[in-house]
Formats: C-alpha cells, structure tokens, sequence
C-alpha cells in the first residue's frame, strides 16, 4: 500500500489527526510540516498517478474541488499568492500540495523572498521545528473546516 493510500486509511479509521474534510474526489489533510503556515493537501480517493488516466468528470470535478480547496486555504491563512503542485516523483498516488504564501517568506533564501516553495532548504522546510503542533492542528483545522464549510 502507498504512503497516501496509508494516510486515506488512517482517515476511514478515524486516526489521521491532519483530516480536514472529505470531498467528492478527495480528502483535505494539514501538511504535517508547516513552514508556509496552512499548508495543506488534497489527496485523491482514487490511487491513480496520472490526471490523465482519471474518467473525464471524475477528472474535472476533482481540478475543481482542489481550486475551491485552494480558496479555502487562502482565505483561513490571509495568502498573498497560492502555489499549488501535482508532482507524483516521491509518492505517485494524485495529490496536491496547497502552499499560502506571502511577501518575503523566503526572503533568506535568494531572489528576495521570491520563487517556488522547492527553492526552500529540505532539510529547513522538514525539520522537526516546523512540524505541526496538537495547538496549530486544532486551530488550522478550525480556520480551514471554517471556509470550506462556506463553499461546499
């Protein structure tokens, strides 16, 4: 089983402590690092690696559900700009990543703050500093839970 169909079990279970909200075409999980605060992902319920290979309405109706998930994300956490990223190298299970970003976040890191969330260090973007504390989940949930109950 893949990491991402590990974390949508974990969820049918009951014990994803990121879970967000179910969808139609996927489920809404807090990024468990969160150097870009609100950092969240979209996970597609169906294991599938390619948009491509995904049946037309299912494939439509889940680039729309990550828009309005990536609206959401912006509103609870005052984005300046959204990122979003499908890329499938490390896991190949669909699924987006949702970056807020604002003004000078990465300003430490080249070109004035500006450029992809992938020019951040990894070893500065995963480390144990940004993980995600039980005080954040709760209060990123509710922030997030809050806006998407407004849209769908």
């Amino acid at each position: 089983m893949c990491f991402i169909c590990e974390r949508i079990e974990m969820i049918k279970q009951g014990s994803n402590p990121y879970f967000v909200k179910e969808l139609e075409t996927g489920y809404v999980v807090l990024g468990d690092h969160q150097y870009f605060k609100g950092y969240t992902l979209f996970l597609c319920k169906l294991h599938e690696t390619e948009l491509f290979n995904l049946d037309k309405n299912f494939k439509i109706k889940f680039l729309e559900e990550m828009s309005l998930v990536a609206q959401a994300v912006s509103t609870a956490f005052n984005a300046e700009k959204m990122n979003y990223e499908l890329l499938g190298n490390g896991e190949t299970h669909l699924h987006w990543h949702l970056f807020p970003r604002k003004s000078k976040d990465m300003e430490n890191y080249g070109n004035n703050g500006k450029g992809p969330v992938w020019w951040l260090p990894m070893e500065i973007m995963y480390d144990e500093s940004n993980r995600i504390t039980k005080e954040e989940i709760k209060d990123f949930k509710s922030k997030l839970l809050a806006e998407l109950n407004k849209i769908f």
